[in-house]
Protein backbone atom coordinates (compact mmCIF):
# COMPACT_ATOMS: atom_id res chain seq x y z
CA UNK A 1 0.00 0.00 0.00
CA UNK A 2 2.75 2.60 0.28
CA UNK A 3 4.27 2.36 -2.42
CA UNK A 4 1.48 2.34 -4.31
CA UNK A 5 0.80 5.62 -2.58
CA UNK A 6 4.72 6.87 -3.30
CA UNK A 7 3.92 6.12 -7.04
CA UNK A 8 1.04 7.79 -7.17
CA UNK A 9 2.67 10.85 -5.29
CA UNK A 10 5.51 10.96 -8.02
CA UNK A 11 3.19 10.64 -11.18
CA UNK A 12 0.94 13.49 -9.68
CA UNK A 13 4.29 15.42 -8.87
CA UNK A 14 5.44 14.89 -12.61
CA UNK A 15 1.98 16.71 -13.62
CA UNK A 16 2.27 19.41 -11.31
CA UNK A 17 6.06 20.34 -12.43
CA UNK A 18 4.42 20.08 -15.85
CA UNK A 19 1.51 22.74 -15.05
CA UNK A 20 4.18 24.79 -13.63
CA UNK A 21 6.71 24.86 -16.46
CA UNK A 22 3.43 26.45 -18.59
CA UNK A 23 2.86 28.63 -15.55
CA UNK A 24 6.46 30.13 -16.01
CA UNK A 25 6.03 30.72 -19.15
CA UNK A 26 2.40 32.69 -19.30
CA UNK A 27 0.75 29.35 -19.96
CA UNK A 28 -1.41 29.00 -17.10
CA UNK A 29 -5.00 28.72 -16.75
CA UNK A 30 -4.95 29.48 -20.77
CA UNK A 31 -6.70 27.24 -23.19
CA UNK A 32 -3.83 25.85 -24.22
CA UNK A 33 -2.65 24.37 -21.21
CA UNK A 34 -5.02 21.13 -21.12
CA UNK A 35 -3.41 20.29 -24.52
CA UNK A 36 0.16 20.40 -23.64
CA UNK A 37 -0.02 18.94 -20.29
CA UNK A 38 -1.95 15.77 -21.37
CA UNK A 39 0.10 15.32 -24.80
CA UNK A 40 3.63 15.90 -22.85
CA UNK A 41 1.98 13.42 -20.35
CA UNK A 42 1.03 11.30 -23.24
CA UNK A 43 4.47 11.11 -24.66
CA UNK A 44 6.56 10.46 -21.47
CA UNK A 45 3.91 7.32 -21.19
CA UNK A 46 4.37 6.25 -24.84
CA UNK A 47 8.46 6.53 -24.58
CA UNK A 48 8.34 5.09 -20.98
CA UNK A 49 5.77 2.00 -22.54
CA UNK A 50 8.22 1.45 -25.48
CA UNK A 51 11.03 1.04 -23.44
CA UNK A 52 9.60 -1.01 -21.42
CA UNK A 53 8.51 -3.80 -24.18
CA UNK A 54 11.56 -3.43 -26.03
CA UNK A 55 13.36 -4.56 -22.82
CA UNK A 56 11.41 -7.24 -22.36
CA UNK A 57 11.97 -8.64 -26.31
CA UNK A 58 15.27 -8.04 -25.95
CA UNK A 59 16.79 -8.66 -22.58
CA UNK A 60 20.46 -7.54 -23.52
CA UNK A 61 19.15 -3.99 -24.16
CA UNK A 62 17.48 -3.54 -20.69
CA UNK A 63 20.74 -4.67 -19.17
CA UNK A 64 22.82 -1.86 -21.16
CA UNK A 65 22.69 1.72 -18.88
CA UNK A 66 22.58 3.28 -22.62
CA UNK A 67 19.67 1.90 -23.86
CA UNK A 68 19.24 4.61 -26.86
CA UNK A 69 22.92 3.85 -27.93
CA UNK A 70 22.62 0.14 -28.08
CA UNK A 71 18.91 0.38 -29.83
CA UNK A 72 20.81 2.75 -32.40
CA UNK A 73 23.17 0.54 -33.38
CA UNK A 74 20.32 -2.26 -34.42
CA UNK A 75 20.55 -2.87 -38.17
CA UNK A 76 17.41 -1.80 -40.23
CA UNK A 77 16.21 -4.92 -40.44
CA UNK A 78 16.69 -6.06 -36.85
CA UNK A 79 15.00 -2.77 -35.84
CA UNK A 80 12.08 -3.30 -38.16
CA UNK A 81 11.61 -7.06 -36.91
CA UNK A 82 11.18 -5.92 -33.41
CA UNK A 83 8.67 -3.08 -33.86
CA UNK A 84 6.65 -5.93 -36.08
CA UNK A 85 7.07 -8.02 -32.45
CA UNK A 86 5.48 -4.84 -30.28
CA UNK A 87 1.97 -5.35 -29.03
CA UNK A 88 -0.82 -3.15 -30.77
CA UNK A 89 -1.26 -1.37 -28.02
CA UNK A 90 2.88 -0.53 -27.75
CA UNK A 91 3.80 2.79 -29.87
CA UNK A 92 6.51 2.02 -32.51
CA UNK A 93 8.87 4.71 -31.56
CA UNK A 94 12.34 5.47 -33.26
CA UNK A 95 16.03 6.06 -31.29
CA UNK A 96 15.98 9.97 -32.09
CA UNK A 97 12.51 10.07 -31.28
CA UNK A 98 12.77 9.07 -27.55
CA UNK A 99 13.21 11.48 -24.46
CA UNK A 100 16.63 10.65 -23.89
CA UNK A 101 17.68 11.38 -27.06
CA UNK A 102 16.01 14.91 -26.85
CA UNK A 103 17.31 15.97 -23.42
CA UNK A 104 20.93 14.59 -24.91
CA UNK A 105 20.57 17.03 -28.00
CA UNK A 106 18.75 20.14 -26.42
CA UNK A 107 21.49 22.22 -26.46
CA UNK A 108 21.27 22.62 -30.21
CA UNK A 109 20.07 25.47 -31.96
CA UNK A 110 15.98 25.29 -33.05
CA UNK A 111 15.68 23.08 -30.03
CA UNK A 112 12.05 23.82 -30.05
CA UNK A 113 11.72 22.88 -34.18
CA UNK A 114 13.35 19.49 -33.23
CA UNK A 115 10.64 19.06 -30.28
CA UNK A 116 7.75 19.66 -32.34
CA UNK A 117 9.28 17.41 -35.19
CA UNK A 118 9.84 14.62 -33.02
CA UNK A 119 5.97 14.92 -31.68
CA UNK A 120 4.74 15.10 -35.68
CA UNK A 121 6.45 12.21 -36.29
CA UNK A 122 5.47 10.13 -34.02
CA UNK A 123 1.96 10.94 -34.78
CA UNK A 124 2.24 10.06 -38.11
CA UNK A 125 3.95 6.96 -38.14
CA UNK A 126 1.68 5.53 -35.35
CA UNK A 127 -1.64 7.50 -36.65
CA UNK A 128 -3.29 4.25 -38.10
CA UNK A 129 -3.99 2.55 -34.06
CA UNK A 130 -3.43 6.59 -31.96
CA UNK A 131 -5.87 8.96 -34.30
CA UNK A 132 -9.58 9.48 -33.83
CA UNK A 133 -11.38 9.89 -36.64
CA UNK A 134 -14.75 11.88 -37.29
CA UNK A 135 -17.76 10.65 -38.74
CA UNK A 136 -16.41 12.08 -42.50
CA UNK A 137 -13.31 9.96 -41.81
CA UNK A 138 -10.73 12.41 -41.38
CA UNK A 139 -7.97 11.86 -38.54
CA UNK A 140 -6.75 14.01 -35.72
CA UNK A 141 -3.01 14.16 -34.92
CA UNK A 142 -1.83 12.60 -31.82
CA UNK A 143 0.64 15.89 -31.23
CA UNK A 144 0.37 19.16 -31.49
CA UNK A 145 2.99 21.37 -32.54
CA UNK A 146 3.22 22.60 -29.00
CA UNK A 147 6.27 25.24 -28.76
CA UNK A 148 4.01 27.37 -31.23
CA UNK A 149 1.27 28.04 -28.00
CA UNK A 150 3.91 30.23 -26.80
CA UNK A 151 3.60 33.37 -28.68
CA UNK A 152 7.44 34.96 -27.83
CA UNK A 153 9.15 32.57 -30.24
CA UNK A 154 12.38 34.21 -28.44
CA UNK A 155 10.92 31.34 -25.71
CA UNK A 156 9.96 28.47 -27.41
CA UNK A 157 13.45 26.55 -27.23
CA UNK A 158 13.71 27.25 -23.59
CA UNK A 159 10.14 25.95 -23.28
CA UNK A 160 10.57 22.49 -25.00
CA UNK A 161 13.58 22.35 -23.22
CA UNK A 162 12.36 22.79 -19.79
CA UNK A 163 9.64 19.94 -20.83
CA UNK A 164 11.98 17.51 -21.77
CA UNK A 165 13.58 17.88 -18.59
CA UNK A 166 10.31 17.65 -16.34
CA UNK A 167 10.35 14.25 -18.00
CA UNK A 168 13.63 12.95 -17.90
CA UNK A 169 13.61 13.68 -13.97
CA UNK A 170 10.82 10.78 -14.28
CA UNK A 171 10.60 7.44 -14.77
CA UNK A 172 7.35 5.36 -15.50
CA UNK A 173 9.71 2.52 -16.59
CA UNK A 174 12.00 2.35 -13.10
CA UNK A 175 9.09 2.80 -10.89
CA UNK A 176 6.01 1.33 -12.24
CA UNK A 177 6.61 -1.99 -13.92
CA UNK A 178 3.98 -3.12 -12.66
CA UNK A 179 1.51 -1.03 -13.39
CA UNK A 180 1.71 -1.42 -16.92
CA UNK A 181 0.51 -4.72 -16.04
CA UNK A 182 -3.70 -4.46 -15.59
CA UNK A 183 -3.41 -1.68 -12.47
CA UNK A 184 -6.69 -0.18 -13.32
CA UNK A 185 -7.04 1.51 -10.21
CA UNK A 186 -3.83 3.00 -10.32
CA UNK A 187 -4.03 4.74 -13.77
CA UNK A 188 -8.41 5.74 -12.85
CA UNK A 189 -6.39 7.57 -10.08
CA UNK A 190 -3.96 9.50 -12.46
CA UNK A 191 -6.58 10.17 -15.25
CA UNK A 192 -8.47 12.19 -12.58
CA UNK A 193 -5.60 14.27 -11.33
CA UNK A 194 -4.56 15.00 -14.66
CA UNK A 195 -7.61 15.87 -15.90
CA UNK A 196 -9.64 17.23 -12.68
CA UNK A 197 -9.05 21.09 -14.02
CA UNK A 198 -10.09 20.85 -17.30
CA UNK A 199 -12.92 18.40 -16.68
CA UNK A 200 -15.59 20.73 -16.81
CA UNK A 201 -19.01 21.47 -18.74
CA UNK A 202 -17.52 24.56 -20.46
CA UNK A 203 -20.71 25.26 -22.43
CA UNK A 204 -20.22 23.50 -25.16
CA UNK A 205 -22.85 21.12 -27.37
CA UNK A 206 -22.52 17.93 -24.93
CA UNK A 207 -21.60 17.96 -20.84
CA UNK A 208 -18.70 16.64 -20.34
CA UNK A 209 -18.56 16.49 -16.39
CA UNK A 210 -17.03 12.77 -15.23
CA UNK A 211 -19.37 9.95 -13.90
CA UNK A 212 -18.47 9.38 -10.48
CA UNK A 213 -16.60 6.44 -9.48
CA UNK A 214 -19.54 4.52 -7.03
CA UNK A 215 -21.84 5.34 -10.36
CA UNK A 216 -19.68 3.44 -12.50
CA UNK A 217 -18.53 0.72 -10.51
CA UNK A 218 -22.60 0.02 -9.30
CA UNK A 219 -23.11 0.20 -13.40
CA UNK A 220 -20.07 -2.28 -14.15
CA UNK A 221 -20.70 -4.81 -11.21
CA UNK A 222 -24.88 -4.98 -12.62
CA UNK A 223 -24.61 -4.91 -16.15
CA UNK A 224 -21.24 -7.65 -16.15
CA UNK A 225 -22.25 -11.67 -15.11
CA UNK A 226 -18.83 -12.47 -13.65
CA UNK A 227 -19.86 -16.19 -13.91
CA UNK A 228 -20.53 -16.00 -17.74
CA UNK A 229 -17.90 -13.05 -19.11
CA UNK A 230 -17.55 -13.21 -22.53
CA UNK A 231 -15.93 -10.80 -24.99
CA UNK A 232 -18.09 -8.13 -25.88
CA UNK A 233 -18.68 -4.89 -27.41
CA UNK A 234 -19.19 -2.23 -25.91
CA UNK A 235 -20.33 1.66 -26.45
CA UNK A 236 -21.24 4.84 -25.36
CA UNK A 237 -22.75 7.57 -27.44
CA UNK A 238 -22.41 10.54 -25.25
CA UNK A 239 -18.98 9.08 -23.79
CA UNK A 240 -17.29 12.24 -22.32
CA UNK A 241 -14.27 11.02 -20.98
CA UNK A 242 -14.73 7.76 -20.84
CA UNK A 243 -14.82 6.69 -17.60
CA UNK A 244 -17.87 4.86 -17.59
CA UNK A 245 -16.35 2.51 -20.14
CA UNK A 246 -13.04 2.24 -18.22
CA UNK A 247 -15.26 0.59 -15.19
CA UNK A 248 -16.84 -1.48 -17.80
CA UNK A 249 -14.11 -2.77 -19.56
CA UNK A 250 -12.15 -3.61 -16.37
CA UNK A 251 -14.74 -5.57 -15.38
CA UNK A 252 -14.68 -7.55 -17.99
CA UNK A 253 -11.16 -7.95 -18.81
CA UNK A 254 -9.46 -5.64 -21.36
CA UNK A 255 -8.33 -8.09 -23.54
CA UNK A 256 -11.95 -9.44 -23.49
CA UNK A 257 -13.97 -6.42 -24.85
CA UNK A 258 -13.54 -3.51 -27.65
CA UNK A 259 -14.25 -0.11 -26.95
CA UNK A 260 -16.65 1.85 -29.57
CA UNK A 261 -17.58 5.55 -28.67
CA UNK A 262 -19.14 8.96 -30.44
CA UNK A 263 -19.17 12.38 -28.81
CA UNK A 264 -19.32 15.77 -30.31
CA UNK A 265 -16.82 17.09 -28.26
CA UNK A 266 -13.08 17.03 -29.34
CA UNK A 267 -11.91 17.93 -26.20
CA UNK A 268 -14.00 14.30 -24.52
CA UNK A 269 -12.40 12.21 -27.53
CA UNK A 270 -8.74 13.45 -26.44
CA UNK A 271 -9.74 12.52 -23.19
CA UNK A 272 -10.74 9.49 -23.74
CA UNK A 273 -7.66 8.58 -26.30
CA UNK A 274 -5.48 8.93 -23.41
CA UNK A 275 -7.92 7.24 -20.79
CA UNK A 276 -8.00 4.40 -23.61
CA UNK A 277 -4.05 4.25 -23.68
CA UNK A 278 -3.36 4.04 -19.87
CA UNK A 279 -6.25 1.27 -19.30
CA UNK A 280 -4.50 -0.45 -22.14
CA UNK A 281 -7.02 -0.38 -24.47
CA UNK A 282 -4.69 1.63 -27.68
CA UNK A 283 -6.01 -1.22 -29.84
CA UNK A 284 -10.08 0.68 -29.52
CA UNK A 285 -8.67 3.92 -30.55
CA UNK A 286 -9.67 4.05 -34.44
CA UNK A 287 -13.30 2.96 -32.68
CA UNK A 288 -13.54 6.81 -31.00
CA UNK A 289 -15.33 8.67 -33.38
CA UNK A 290 -16.06 12.54 -33.22
CA UNK A 291 -19.57 13.27 -34.49
CA UNK A 292 -23.05 14.40 -33.06
CA UNK A 293 -24.49 11.02 -32.32
CA UNK A 294 -28.39 12.05 -32.67
CA UNK A 295 -28.27 13.38 -36.40
CA UNK A 296 -25.10 11.58 -37.54
CA UNK A 297 -24.36 8.78 -36.03
CA UNK A 298 -21.72 6.84 -37.32
CA UNK A 299 -22.12 3.06 -35.95
CA UNK A 300 -25.63 3.65 -36.60
CA UNK A 301 -27.04 0.10 -38.97
CA UNK A 302 -23.52 -0.90 -38.89
CA UNK A 303 -22.62 -2.27 -35.89
CA UNK A 304 -25.05 -3.82 -32.68
CA UNK A 305 -23.81 -3.19 -28.79
CA UNK A 306 -23.45 -6.31 -26.40
CA UNK A 307 -23.39 -3.56 -23.66
CA UNK A 308 -24.20 0.31 -23.60
CA UNK A 309 -23.11 2.61 -21.01
CA UNK A 310 -23.99 6.16 -21.03
CA UNK A 311 -24.37 9.72 -18.91
CA UNK A 312 -26.00 11.46 -21.41
CA UNK A 313 -26.98 15.35 -21.52
CA UNK A 314 -30.16 15.89 -20.18
CA UNK A 315 -31.12 19.08 -21.43
CA UNK A 316 -29.68 21.06 -24.45
CA UNK A 317 -30.48 22.87 -27.80
CA UNK A 318 -30.68 20.61 -30.70
CA UNK A 319 -33.72 23.43 -32.67
CA UNK A 320 -30.79 23.54 -35.50
CA UNK A 321 -31.00 19.94 -36.33
CA UNK A 322 -34.39 18.99 -34.99
CA UNK A 323 -36.75 18.89 -38.14
CA UNK A 324 -34.55 17.01 -39.83
CA UNK A 325 -34.92 13.84 -37.09
CA UNK A 326 -38.61 14.15 -37.92
CA UNK A 327 -37.10 12.06 -41.42
CA UNK A 328 -38.58 8.93 -42.19
CA UNK A 329 -35.18 7.05 -42.04
CA UNK A 330 -35.72 8.06 -38.39
CA UNK A 331 -38.56 6.88 -37.18
CA UNK A 332 -38.01 3.19 -36.44
CA UNK A 333 -35.28 4.96 -34.41
CA UNK A 334 -36.86 7.69 -32.26
CA UNK A 335 -40.52 5.32 -31.75
CA UNK A 336 -41.27 7.37 -28.97
CA UNK A 337 -41.17 11.06 -30.68
CA UNK A 338 -39.00 13.90 -30.73
CA UNK A 339 -39.14 16.37 -27.62
CA UNK A 340 -41.02 19.50 -29.12
CA UNK A 341 -39.14 23.16 -29.50
CA UNK A 342 -39.87 24.97 -26.88
CA UNK A 343 -40.86 29.04 -27.91
CA UNK A 344 -38.52 30.00 -25.15
CA UNK A 345 -35.58 28.64 -23.16
CA UNK A 346 -34.35 26.15 -25.75
CA UNK A 347 -31.70 25.43 -23.92
CA UNK A 348 -33.92 23.29 -22.14
CA UNK A 349 -34.81 20.76 -24.62
CA UNK A 350 -34.79 17.00 -23.59
CA UNK A 351 -32.23 15.32 -25.40
CA UNK A 352 -31.46 12.10 -22.84
CA UNK A 353 -34.89 11.42 -24.35
CA UNK A 354 -33.32 11.09 -27.92
CA UNK A 355 -30.13 9.36 -26.59
CA UNK A 356 -32.72 6.37 -24.46
CA UNK A 357 -33.91 5.59 -27.86
CA UNK A 358 -31.07 5.83 -29.82
CA UNK A 359 -29.20 3.31 -27.00
CA UNK A 360 -32.50 0.67 -27.02
CA UNK A 361 -32.23 0.56 -30.74
CA UNK A 362 -28.62 0.23 -31.00
CA UNK A 363 -28.51 -2.99 -28.84
CA UNK A 364 -28.17 -6.01 -30.32
CA UNK A 365 -30.44 -9.35 -29.54
CA UNK A 366 -28.94 -9.95 -25.94
CA UNK A 367 -27.67 -6.52 -25.14
CA UNK A 368 -27.53 -5.08 -21.70
CA UNK A 369 -27.40 -1.33 -21.16
CA UNK A 370 -27.08 1.17 -18.34
CA UNK A 371 -28.10 5.28 -19.01
CA UNK A 372 -28.41 7.54 -16.46
CA UNK A 373 -31.42 9.50 -16.99
CA UNK A 374 -33.14 12.43 -14.25
CA UNK A 375 -35.56 11.18 -11.63
CA UNK A 376 -38.32 13.02 -13.38
CA UNK A 377 -38.38 10.29 -16.44
CA UNK A 378 -39.21 7.29 -14.24
CA UNK A 379 -42.27 9.05 -12.84
CA UNK A 380 -43.92 11.49 -15.86
CA UNK A 381 -47.48 10.72 -16.25
CA UNK A 382 -47.32 11.04 -20.08
CA UNK A 383 -45.34 11.84 -23.45
CA UNK A 384 -42.01 10.79 -24.68
CA UNK A 385 -40.93 9.72 -20.92
CA UNK A 386 -44.23 7.17 -20.29
CA UNK A 387 -44.17 6.07 -23.87
CA UNK A 388 -40.20 4.55 -23.45
CA UNK A 389 -41.16 3.26 -20.78
CA UNK A 390 -44.25 1.31 -21.64
CA UNK A 391 -42.30 0.09 -24.62
CA UNK A 392 -39.47 -1.32 -22.17
CA UNK A 393 -42.33 -3.25 -20.06
CA UNK A 394 -44.16 -4.63 -23.33
CA UNK A 395 -40.63 -5.97 -24.62
CA UNK A 396 -39.55 -7.42 -21.22
CA UNK A 397 -36.30 -5.47 -21.47
CA UNK A 398 -36.53 -3.04 -17.74
CA UNK A 399 -34.40 -5.25 -15.45
CA UNK A 400 -34.44 -2.51 -13.38
CA UNK A 401 -34.27 1.34 -11.93
CA UNK A 402 -31.67 2.54 -8.94
CA UNK A 403 -32.40 5.63 -7.98
CA UNK A 404 -29.42 7.70 -6.85
CA UNK A 405 -29.48 10.13 -3.65
CA UNK A 406 -29.89 13.59 -4.32
CA UNK A 407 -26.16 15.52 -5.26
CA UNK A 408 -23.97 12.12 -6.14
CA UNK A 409 -23.04 14.40 -9.46
CA UNK A 410 -21.30 17.13 -7.51
CA UNK A 411 -21.93 19.76 -11.17
CA UNK A 412 -25.65 19.48 -10.92
CA UNK A 413 -28.21 19.07 -8.72
CA UNK A 414 -30.68 17.01 -10.62
CA UNK A 415 -31.43 13.77 -9.12
CA UNK A 416 -30.43 10.79 -10.88
CA UNK A 417 -31.70 7.07 -11.48
CA UNK A 418 -30.14 4.89 -13.65
CA UNK A 419 -31.92 2.71 -15.80
CA UNK A 420 -30.94 -0.97 -16.31
CA UNK A 421 -31.88 -2.77 -19.63
CA UNK A 422 -31.92 -6.16 -20.62
CA UNK A 423 -33.17 -7.60 -23.86
CA UNK A 424 -33.46 -10.88 -21.87
CA UNK A 425 -34.80 -9.47 -18.37
CA UNK A 426 -38.23 -10.55 -18.70
CA UNK A 427 -41.44 -9.61 -17.51
CA UNK A 428 -41.43 -10.92 -13.86
CA UNK A 429 -38.74 -10.10 -11.54
CA UNK A 430 -38.13 -6.29 -11.86
CA UNK A 431 -35.71 -4.37 -9.22
CA UNK A 432 -37.32 -0.99 -8.39
CA UNK A 433 -34.46 0.37 -6.03
CA UNK A 434 -34.34 3.47 -3.93
CA UNK A 435 -30.76 4.25 -2.55
CA UNK A 436 -31.60 8.13 -2.30
CA UNK A 437 -31.59 7.79 1.64
CA UNK A 438 -28.00 6.51 1.28
CA UNK A 439 -24.34 7.88 1.34
CA UNK A 440 -22.49 10.69 3.13
CA UNK A 441 -22.55 14.76 2.18
CA UNK A 442 -19.24 15.87 1.99
CA UNK A 443 -18.14 19.25 0.21
CA UNK A 444 -16.35 19.94 -2.51
CA UNK A 445 -15.02 23.27 -3.12
CA UNK A 446 -18.94 26.12 -3.38
CA UNK A 447 -20.60 22.29 -3.91
CA UNK A 448 -22.18 19.71 -2.13
CA UNK A 449 -21.89 15.86 -3.15
CA UNK A 450 -23.14 12.98 -1.48
CA UNK A 451 -20.81 9.96 -1.63
CA UNK A 452 -21.57 6.32 -1.18
CA UNK A 453 -19.15 4.11 0.50
CA UNK A 454 -17.94 1.18 -0.38
CA UNK A 455 -20.07 -0.73 1.90
CA UNK A 456 -22.90 0.94 0.24
CA UNK A 457 -22.34 0.01 -3.10
CA UNK A 458 -21.84 -3.52 -2.51
CA UNK A 459 -25.16 -3.18 -1.23
CA UNK A 460 -26.81 -1.70 -3.63
CA UNK A 461 -24.89 -4.03 -6.41
CA UNK A 462 -25.62 -7.27 -3.99
CA UNK A 463 -29.58 -6.37 -3.43
CA UNK A 464 -30.18 -5.58 -7.19
CA UNK A 465 -28.15 -8.69 -8.67
CA UNK A 466 -29.65 -10.98 -6.12
CA UNK A 467 -33.18 -9.69 -6.94
CA UNK A 468 -33.91 -8.69 -3.13
CA UNK A 469 -37.09 -7.04 -1.46
CA UNK A 470 -35.60 -5.01 1.53
CA UNK A 471 -37.59 -2.76 3.42
CA UNK A 472 -38.18 0.56 2.55
CA UNK A 473 -35.03 0.27 -0.44
CA UNK A 474 -36.07 -1.89 -2.84
CA UNK A 475 -38.88 -4.33 -4.21
CA UNK A 476 -39.43 -6.57 -6.76
CA UNK A 477 -42.11 -6.41 -9.60
CA UNK A 478 -43.99 -7.86 -12.40
CA UNK A 479 -45.46 -5.96 -15.94
CA UNK A 480 -48.95 -6.19 -14.37
CA UNK A 481 -47.87 -4.37 -10.86
CA UNK A 482 -46.51 -2.22 -13.22
CA UNK A 483 -48.98 -1.65 -15.33
CA UNK A 484 -51.20 -0.87 -12.83
CA UNK A 485 -49.14 1.55 -11.67
CA UNK A 486 -49.16 3.80 -15.04
CA UNK A 487 -45.95 2.63 -15.64
CA UNK A 488 -44.46 4.11 -13.25
CA UNK A 489 -40.41 3.08 -12.25
CA UNK A 490 -40.52 4.89 -9.28
CA UNK A 491 -39.79 2.27 -6.08
CA UNK A 492 -41.65 4.45 -3.59
CA UNK A 493 -44.91 3.88 -5.36
CA UNK A 494 -44.72 -0.24 -4.43
CA UNK A 495 -43.70 0.15 -1.00
CA UNK A 496 -46.09 -1.15 1.26
CA UNK A 497 -47.88 1.60 3.16
CA UNK A 498 -47.52 0.59 6.93
CA UNK A 499 -50.48 1.52 9.53
CA UNK A 500 -50.09 1.20 13.27
CA UNK A 501 -52.36 -1.16 15.36
CA UNK A 502 -53.07 0.48 18.81
CA UNK A 503 -55.00 -1.81 20.90
CA UNK A 504 -57.26 0.39 23.03
CA UNK A 505 -60.26 -0.10 25.86
CA UNK A 506 -63.64 1.09 24.32
CA UNK A 507 -63.47 3.89 27.16
CA UNK A 508 -60.50 5.33 26.00
CA UNK A 509 -61.60 4.99 22.43
CA UNK A 510 -64.98 6.57 23.66
CA UNK A 511 -62.64 9.62 25.57
CA UNK A 512 -60.49 10.14 22.00
CA UNK A 513 -63.85 10.06 20.12
CA UNK A 514 -65.51 12.91 22.57
CA UNK A 515 -61.89 14.82 22.20
CA UNK A 516 -62.47 14.80 18.36
CA UNK A 517 -66.35 15.80 18.35
CA UNK A 518 -65.05 19.07 20.96
CA UNK A 519 -62.58 19.82 18.32
CA UNK A 520 -64.80 19.67 15.30
CA UNK A 521 -67.81 21.41 17.29
CA UNK A 522 -65.39 24.71 17.57
CA UNK A 523 -64.02 24.34 14.87
CA UNK A 524 -67.89 24.98 13.23
CA UNK A 525 -68.37 27.72 16.39
CA UNK A 526 -65.14 29.65 14.55
CA UNK A 527 -66.95 29.12 11.20
CA UNK A 528 -69.88 30.60 11.71
CA UNK A 529 -68.28 33.47 13.93
CA UNK A 530 -66.06 34.64 11.20
CA UNK A 531 -69.09 33.95 8.40
CA UNK A 532 -71.11 36.86 10.71
CA UNK A 533 -68.56 39.17 10.74
CA UNK A 534 -68.12 38.92 7.05
CA UNK A 535 -71.52 39.88 6.73
CA UNK A 536 -71.43 42.65 8.96
CA UNK A 537 -68.16 43.82 6.93
CA UNK A 538 -70.73 43.64 3.71
CA UNK A 539 -73.17 46.05 5.02
CA UNK A 540 -71.16 48.37 6.54
CA UNK A 541 -69.60 48.65 2.95
CA UNK A 542 -72.44 48.36 1.06
CA UNK A 543 -74.24 51.83 3.62
CA UNK A 544 -70.86 53.71 2.69
CA UNK A 545 -70.99 53.81 -0.85
CA UNK A 546 -74.51 54.49 -1.10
Amino acid sequence: MTQDITYTTKTKQLIDNLKSVCANYGLGNDGNEFKIISQVFLYKFLNDKFRYEVKKLRPELGASKEFNAELEKLKEEDLELLMDLLDENVPQLKPHQLIAHLHNTQNKEDFAKTFDETLLGISLENAGIFSIKSFSGAKDKLFDELSQFISDSSQRDDFCRALINKLFEFSFEESFEDYFEEKYDFFKDIFEYLIKDYNSDSGGKYAEYYTPNAVARIIANILVDPENIGKGRCYDPSVGSGSLLMSLAHQIGEDKCTIYSEDISQKSSTMLRLNLILNNLTHSIPNVIKTNTISHPFYLDKQKFDYIVSNPPFKLDFADFRDDLEKDNFKERFFAGIPKEPKAKKESMAIYLLFIQHIMYSLNDSGKAAIVVPTGFITAQSGIEKKIRQRLIDKGWLRGVVSMPSNIFASTGTNVSVLIIDKKAGTEQIVLMDASKLGKTVKEGKNQRTVLSREEESQIIDIFNSKEAVEDLSVVVSKSQIQEKNFSFSAGQYFEVKIEYVDITAEEFQVKLNGFEERLNGLFDEGKSLDKEILEDLKSLKLNYL
